[in-house]
């Protein structure tokens, strides 16, 4: 049976987390907190995510959708990366970060927008007519980010400067990691902006959520706790 470009779409975004080794199979992805797999499956229902149009795909009967869902993304992993699912703008229209390499300095500044599939005139134009959505989440939490990263530098005992500036002192390193889950699971930020304001790369920032949420736990402190202060002093 054949699916929509939607689904396809679906299942390579899931299998993100396993592709990044994240995840070691199928079964860990199916419990991985940061990744929509697992709604889908109801193993934990999100209200905010769409669900009934995604598995009604598949099947009629819940059950039975989400079984051939579950094998659907199953098929997926021997495909691996594809281009054609792959962020928008310079990077793919270069055919990816080594196409990128080879430019000219300067031109690597043109537009990308991982979301969007096309060049990076396409998505400037694009993010010009759409904006941010209005009122969305991550709109309104960006104005607490340098609140959450004051409050825990201070907390650490850390500069905001090492925080900001990608140090490696395992100080510096464990209260960015705090900054990051608050930042992407209290905030609902996007991890690739987060990661830059940290002076970090995406998938580092990734792999530390579980550490930070463990590190202000151990200092008394939640990450839900700390988002809410943050929003509540803008």
């Amino acid at each position: 049976m054949g699916y929509s470009a939607c689904g396809c779409l679906v299942r390579y975004i899931h299998l993100n987390p396993l592709r990044a080794k994240l995840v070691n199979d199928l079964a860990a992805l199916e419990r991985y907190p940061w990744c929509g797999h697992r709604t889908l499956l109801g193993r934990r229902p999100q209200p905010w995510q769409t669900v009934d149009e995604v598995l009604g795909q598949f099947a009629r009967q819940v059950g039975e959708a989400r079984r051939r869902y579950r094998q659907f993304v199953a098929e997926g992993v021997a495909q691996g990366r594809r281009a054609a699912l792959q962020g928008g703008g310079l990077r793919r229209s270069a055919g990816g970060w080594e196409g990128l390499a080879a430019l000219r300095r300067g031109r690597e500044r043109w537009t990308f927008d991982e979301r969007v599939l096309g060049s990076g005139p396409f998505v400037d134009r694009l993010l010009a007519e759409v904006g941010p959505p209005p009122g969305s989440g991550a709109t309104r939490a960006w104005p607490a980010f340098p609140r959450v990263i004051a409050r825990l530098a201070q907390q650490f005992g850390v500069s905001e400067a090492e925080l900001t500036g990608g140090s490696r002192r395992r100080p510096v390193a464990a209260a960015r990691a705090a900054v990051g889950a608050v930042a992407v699971t209290g905030l609902g930020l996007p991890a690739a902006r987060a990661a830059r304001a940290l002076g970090v790369t995406t998938m580092p920032l990734l792999r530390s959520l579980a550490r930070g949420a463990a590190v202000l736990s151990a200092c008394g402190l939640r990450v839900e706790t700390v988002a809410q202060e943050a929003l509540r002093k803008g």
